[in-house]
Parts: structure tokens; C-alpha cells; sequence
């Protein structure tokens, strides 16, 4: 038995709970734990599949996966699961983000795959080989924190060396080393520096810098760009980003930033209670949400709620609130009769276009000036905050608080999706 359940199968007590829609029994040991990781509260319930099959790719089509988790969960406290029946597969040389709110179980997960936290169940595989058991300095993962967690007693170049030291690399090869991440990092002239001497973003750089020095073969990063400022934060998403692609190393990034997610990744999973709800590359993931969570949590969404009315093949007609009726696309609906809540990105939205299947009055609310769009808040079918970006260019229609004008979307634009 590994993790409280056998090859079979069979689960040790205690624990009964439902995931997937199945009988599931959990055993939870008590693991020692190196570094204690956010609190998170989840329950079990059944999970809906999508195109990916159990969110990521199942251990039968997973062959070449890098890092997998294989039906993994997580509890605490052997009735809760913080994470539920994880299977997620990615390839070598992949940045890939887990993204969801405070909670959502992303911590957990990276924490599991470092090795601060054992999986109450399942198997967790770096290049083919079970790491369940392998303590974390043994597992060659390099890891970026987000407060930096560097020694202030010891120079940046005593920092970088430390890691090499407990390997037994000699000193000619620590300090070459050393030198070609401090130049990769563009701080090749602060080695003499102490930490408390360093910036906010140089000292994020250092911390890359020693994740990196070992060569590891996997890249852990936890919320590592949550202290610094907009700006700098932003600059620095370009510089992981670049350095990923110039070295191509496999990354596991934690942000609960939607911004960084889709700067940054390859691809994208979204968590909540425990779940991946969507595991996608960036454009899919916010042009093509698969369900009302994933379109209210990636970037700002209008909703519209009604009653499905009429359906035809991937169309279907909804009955809104005030009685009109709206055309969109069936992504994750029911069949008529039930309800269904329809998803509109803002710059998908047109103003003064009339003549479209989906064309309604609106009244302006309120006008916020962003200097690269107006953002307009709009009365529409009995909901007052429905959002319009209007870009600021020539020729862009003005609009007046208080005045009523026409607005329309594509019906391919408007998502039914289930309820909240």
C-alpha cells in the first residue's frame, strides 16, 4: 500500500466521501512537514469532465509527460480533500500556471510536487520515476518563493554557492557557475552585495537566480512576484518569461494574477475546491471559457441569465429576465426549459451597429476614462452594470451619461454556460 491505497485500488479508512461521483475512502497519515503551506478548505462533490478528459492527461495517455500527478488528492484532516483526484500530465519544457483564488488547492499541489507535502493519495512522477517518497533536496527541483527566503547573513555570491556547496561541487566550478547565472539574471556586479542591499526585483532575481544554478530539471515558482509594485512586477513577468524560452526549462508557476498567468504560460490551469476546471492555453482559456466559473475568474465578463427557450444544433435561444430574447452558442448548457447563464466579454460588444441578431437599447450609466479604452456602464435588460470597452481611437463613438443607444454582439460572442 502507497499513500493509503494499494495497486487494487482499495483505500484505507477513515473518510468516506463522494468524488467523481463515486464511493471514495481516504487515509490520512500524518506526514511531517517541512514548510506549512496556506490553510484550504474544500468538499467533496462530482466533477465535470471536459475535452481533456479528467482536466489534464489521464496515466494511460500520458506516455513522454514530464511532471504528472496521477489521480492525486489531499487531506488534512482525513474527511476534508483540499485536492480531488488530481490527473494532470506536462511535457518537458513546458511553463505551465496553476491559477485560481485564495483556497482553490494550487498551493497544495505545488507544495506535493516539491516535496513539503506527501499526497494522502496517489502518485506523483517527475520523468517517469514516483517522487512520493523522495525527500525534496533529493528530487533536483529548484524552487522561488515569494518572499525570496535568502540568507541575509551571506553575500548574493555566497547565496548562489550555497546550493552548489551541499552537492559537493567544487569551488573553481561553484564560482564559474555562479558568475554565468549572476550574468543570465543581469547582475553580474552585485555578488559582493548583501541582500538587505538589493532592491525588491534584484533580490527576486538572485532567488531565480540560485533555483537555477544547480540546473535543475523542474522549476517551482510560488506566487514569487506578489511583493513587488505594478511596473516592476510586470517587467519582470517579460524576464521569466524570455529566460524560460531562452533555456527552455520545464516551469510550475502558482499566481492567483490572471495577468501573469496569460503573459507567461504555455498553458493554464484553473483551480477551485480542489478542482481543475479548465486546463488550457491562454487564448482558449479566455476566449473560450467551458464553464461560469473559468469566464467570471479570467479577465471581466457581462452576465445575462434566462431561460432556454429554444435549441438548434450549437445555438440556442434564451428567454432573459425582462422578457427579450438572446441568441449564443452552447458550450455548457442544459436543454429547454432550464436555466442558463450567457457569458459576454466587454470588447466584444459593438455600439450604434444595429441590424444584428442580438441588438438591444441600453442606457448609459457611467463613463471611466482608462486612456486606451472608455469603460462604459450600461443599463441592459434589466441589469445596470453591463460593461462596454470602447477603444479611445478616431473616429470612436462618444457617448453621453444618461443618453440610450443601440448595442449588439455575435451570437458566436454570447456563451450559455451553466449557472452559478
Amino acid at each position: 500500500m502507497r499513500n493509503g491505497r494499494g495497486r487494487g485500488g482499495a483505500r484505507a479508512p477513515p473518510g468516506q466521501l463522494s468524488v467523481r461521483g463515486e464511493s471514495e475512502t481516504i487515509g490520512c497519515q500524518s506526514p511531517g512537514i517541512l514548510l506549512v503551506s496556506r490553510g484550504l478548505n474544500g468538499a467533496a462533490k462530482k466533477v465535470p469532465e471536459n475535452e481533456y478528459g479528467e482536466f489534464g492527461l489521464s496515466a494511460a495517455s500520458s506516455d513522454g509527460a514530464f511532471v504528472e500527478f496521477d489521480r492525486v488528492q489531499k487531506s488534512y484532516d482525513g474527511v476534508t480533500l483540499v485536492v480531488k483526484d488530481l490527473n494532470l500530465a506536462m511535457p518537458k519544457g513546458e511553463f505551465l500556471t496553476m491559477l485560481g483564488p485564495s483556497g482553490s488547492g494550487k498551493t497544495t499541489c505545488l507544495m506535493m510536487l516539491a516535496g513539503f507535502e506527501t499526497a494522502t493519495h496517489g502518485e506523483i512522477r517527475l520523468d517517469g520515476r514516483e517522487i512520493n517518497n523522495i525527500p525534496p533536496h533529493k528530487r533536483g527541483i529548484g524552487m522561488v518563493f515569494q518572499n525570496y527566503a535568502l540568507f541575509p547573513h551571506m553575500s548574493v555570491n555566497e547565496n548562489l554557492a550555497f546550493p552548489l556547496e551541499v552537492r559537493g561541487i567544487g569551488r573553481s566550478e561553484r564560482e564559474a557557475r555562479v558568475r554565468e547565472v549572476l550574468d543570465m539574471v543581469q547582475m553580474g556586479e552585485f555578488g559582493n552585495r548583501r541582500p538587505a542591499q538589493l532592491s525588491g526585483g534584484q533580490q527576486q532575481r538572485i532567488a531565480l537566480a540560485r533555483a537555477l544554478v544547480f540546473d535543475p530539471e523542474l522549476v517551482l515558482m510560488d506566487e514569487p512576484l506578489g511583493a513587488l509594485d505594478k511596473q516592476l512586477r510586470e517587467h519582470m513577468q517579460y524576464e521569466i518569461k524570455h529566460l524560460h524560452e531562452r533555456l527552455g526549462i520545464t516551469v510550475v508557476y502558482v499566481t492567483h494574477d490572471q495577468s501573469e498567468a496569460l503573459t507567461m504560460s504555455d498553458r493554464v490551469a484553473v483551480f477551485n475546491d480542489g478542482v481543475i476546471q479548465q486546463l488550457a492555453p491562454p487564448e482558449d482559456l479566455y476566449e473560450r471559457p467551458e464553464n461560469s466559473f473559468v469566464a467570471q475568474f479570467i479577465g471581466e465578463n457581462n452576465k445575462l441569465t434566462g431561460i432556454i427557450e429554444e435549441r438548434s444544433d450549437n445555438v440556442v435561444k434564451v428567454r432573459l429576465a425582462d422578457g427579450a430574447s438572446c441568441l449564443a452558442l452552447a458550450v455548457n448548457c442544459g436543454g429547454v426549459g432550464e436555466e442558463t447563464l450567457i457569458s459576454i466579454r466587454p470588447e466584444r460588444v459593438q455600439i450604434g451597429r444595429e441590424g444584428q441578431a442580438n441588438s438591444n437599447e441600453a442606457r448609459v450609466e457611467e463613463l471611466i476614462y482608462l486612456g486606451d479604452h472608455i469603460r462604459c456602464r450600461l443599463s441592459v435588460h434589466g441589469t445596470d452594470d453591463f460593461i462596454v470597452k470602447v477603444p479611445n481611437s478616431a473616429g470612436h463613438k462618444h457617448l453621453v451619461v444618461g443618453e440610450t443607444t443601440i448595442i449588439s454582439w455575435e451570437t458566436e460572442d454570447a456563451r450559455a454556460l451553466n449557472p452559478l
